[in-house]
């Protein structure tokens, strides 16, 4: 349905008059220099051969992938900001453990140096305490400076004010593993991924715009009507000065004959494009199987690094106790000390890099299966510019 209005301001022009016997002079055609127009059309096609139904069609799959492109940046979103959490765990946790070992190389170093000066050690061995002292301590400042980065990243992802500090309260503990075979993960997969239901929408819109473009060579039959308003109205004779108004109404049937190929043409190429969505699905379903199968093994990788970093963990402990005991007793010198404290620095940074990486294992394991639904563990308090604020819940998370 359409709504026309116009005006036009025609020049003057001779009037066209005829002497009629009896009658005097009779005006034909006046001289009207303005001319107002109004026009109201409704047009309803009736058969288009699915040229329109198609055209919906595919607008509709045009919708539902742009839908599920959001869901995926919706997803991506929830992965990055799980890897940022769990970096920032995992800063904060190679900060706690350097504090210790700190702790005990200047416990180290304060038996070294009274040593020392009993005459039962050499220069030397303090030197090397405190060489050692001095690496966990920039080491310990690398961390804080990781942590203090991954704070910012994090709050800029949550969208909380600038300065809030977040202080992630989930512990960091082995997670349970998903017990699902790879077969069921994939299937999962491939029924869920938003990027799979996108492209699978953009074939659907493809065929639909050949079908529609086929169409063009079938008959098209429609309805039309209009009602005409104008001053003058030139399809009354002889015309006047005043407002008059008309209708028409009536059908239509086209067909093309011969358009040198264009329709075929079109239709070819929307064909062509359809072809090409449907082999990009095809990959996109093999990429999928593939991410699976790999974010699968490397959960699988990091749960088995996690066991040796937890036995590895436990000797060095006991590796230090005893060296440290026999330390005291004077059976040592202090380099096998210096040594059992360093391995079990790096046993506990192992261990936490370990849990870390079994966590991010699934958040990516999570993302590519299709389920990311925010971070595993969102639950933090935070302080923005010294005021305290309620825990974040995983759903208010989700929100920001």
């Amino acid at each position: 349905m359409d709504l026309t209005a116009g005006y036009t301001r025609n020049s003057n022009v001779p009037e066209l008059t005829i002497p009629i016997p009896g009658d005097g002079i009779r005006t034909i055609f006046p001289n009207l220099p303005d001319n107002y127009r109004s026009r109201l059309a409704v047009s309803l096609p009736i058969y288009t051969g699915g040229r329109v139904t198609n055209s919906i069609a595919a607008s509709k799959q045009d919708l539902r992938a742009a839908e599920n492109d959001t869901r995926a940046a919706g997803a991506d979103l929830d992965l990055e900001t799980a890897l940022a959490y769990w970096s920032l765990v995992s800063a904060r946790e190679d900060e706690k453990t350097l504090r210790e070992a700190i702790a005990s190389y200047e416990a180290h170093l304060k038996e070294s140096r009274d040593r020392e000066q009993a005459g039962m050690a050499a220069r030397n061995e303090v030197l090397a305490v405190q060489v050692d002292r001095d690496r966990a301590e920039l080491s310990r400042l690398r961390a804080a400076t990781a942590a203090d980065v991954e704070n910012a990243n994090l709050v800029r992802l949550l969208g909380l004010p600038e300065g809030s500090f977040v202080e992630p309260t989930e512990p960091l503990g082995q997670p349970a593993i998903p017990s699902k075979e790879t077969p069921g993960l994939v299937a999962e997969a491939l029924q869920v991924r938003p990027e799979r239901a996108a492209l699978a929408a953009r074939v659907e819109a493809a065929e639909a715009r050949a079908r529609a473009q086929r169409a063009g060579l079938r008959p098209q039959f429609g309805f039309s009507a209009g009602y005409d308003y104008a001053n003058p109205n030139r399809r009354i004779l002889p015309p006047e000065a005043t407002w008059r108004g008309t209708w028409d109404a009536g059908v239509s049937l086209s067909l093309i004959l011969f358009d040198g190929g264009r329709v075929a043409a079109e239709a070819a190429q929307a064909r062509a494009q359809a072809d090409s969505a449907r082999q990009a699905l095809v990959d996109l379903e093999r990429r999928i199987q593939l991410e699976v199968t790999s974010r699968v093994l490397e959960l699988r990788t990091a749960a088995a690094a996690l066991e040796v970093a937890g036995r590895s963990l436990v000797a060095a402990q006991e590796n230090r106790r005893v060296a440290q005991d026999r330390y005291h007793e004077g059976l040592i010198p202090s380099s096998e000390l210096l040594d059992a404290e360093a391995a079990l620095l790096r046993a506990g940074l192992d261990r936490t890099q370990s849990l870390v990486q079994i966590q991010v294992a699934l958040a990516n394991l999570k993302r590519a299966t299709g389920g990311a639904e925010g971070p595993p563990a969102t639950a933090a308090r935070t302080e923005c510019r010294g005021a305290r604020e309620e825990p974040l819940r995983p759903e208010q998370s989700r929100e920001k």
